[in-house]
């Protein structure tokens, strides 16, 4: 689904709640949101989360805002909250060699169903994060900016995030060389650097262009930007 069901309509001021609102007004409840973390990252796992919020003031969680806005120590504070509010959550974790099986867009899809089918309440109603996602056993919309402007997919992304970032800082003790823990496995320059000077570690994703390339099966090429323009690893075929 890619409009609002029929009656459904969102005011601009309607803040970080307003879609939960409507759409229980319209009888949809509860309501499911989901995202991912790690998706641009050429190490590591995918993390999906799920996260179906209270209405009225249990589900109003202090702080809230998209994972990628929030500090480290505020994105800890706020996973409290939701991980202690929620009328249901669930996090799946998607290995980095099933990352490389599946590709990332597959594997980011499978994630997210898998999220939402995780969750011990079964939404009527489930909100994602800038692309549609079919297979979610029940209706959904695709909300552009999603986890800023809509509180059930803020509170799945902090989950993802924060899930994610423990276990970079797990992989960071294993691979020390990579210094996973202030890249999350990310492309900086520092981690190009640790690239070309120690080859792919084990947990680094084969199907990036970078990572083939300090692996020696890959020419060199220049690295590409993605959509809003960020520097990243190309994922290849």
């Amino acid at each position: 689904m890619s409009q609002l069901p029929s009656g459904v309509t969102i005011r601009r001021d309607a803040g970080i709640y307003g879609y939960e609102r409507a759409l229980r007004r319209a009888g949809l409840d509860p309501v499911a949101g989901v995202d991912e973390a790690g998706r641009g990252a050429c190490a590591g796992p995918l993390v999906a989360g799920a996260v179906i919020l209270p209405p009225g003031r249990a589900g109003v969680i202090p702080g809230l805002a998209d994972s990628k806005l929030l500090t480290a120590r505020a994105r800890e504070r706020v996973y409290a909250e939701v991980v202690r509010r929620a009328t249901a959550w669930a996090v799946v974790v998607v290995e980095h060699d099933e990352c490389d099986r599946l590709g990332m867009h597959v594997a980011n899809l499978e994630a997210l169903r898998r999220a939402v089918a995780r969750l011990e309440v079964r939404p009527s109603y489930v909100l994602t994060d800038g692309f549609p996602v079919d297979g979610l056993g029940a209706p959904g919309l695709a909300v552009w900016k999603g986890d800023r402007v809509a509180a059930c997919i803020a509170a799945a992304s902090v989950v993802a995030k924060v899930t994610r970032d423990r276990l970079m800082d797990q992989l960071d003790e294993q691979w020390p060389a990579y210094d996973f823990r202030t890249h999350k496995g990310y492309i900086t320059g520092a981690h190009s650097a640790a690239l070309a000077e120690h080859g792919p570690s084990p947990v680094h994703r084969m199907r990036f262009v970078n990572v083939r390339r300090a692996a020696g099966l890959e020419p060199a090429t220049s690295l590409v930007t993605d959509p809003a323009g960020a520097l990243i690893a190309e994922e290849g075929a």
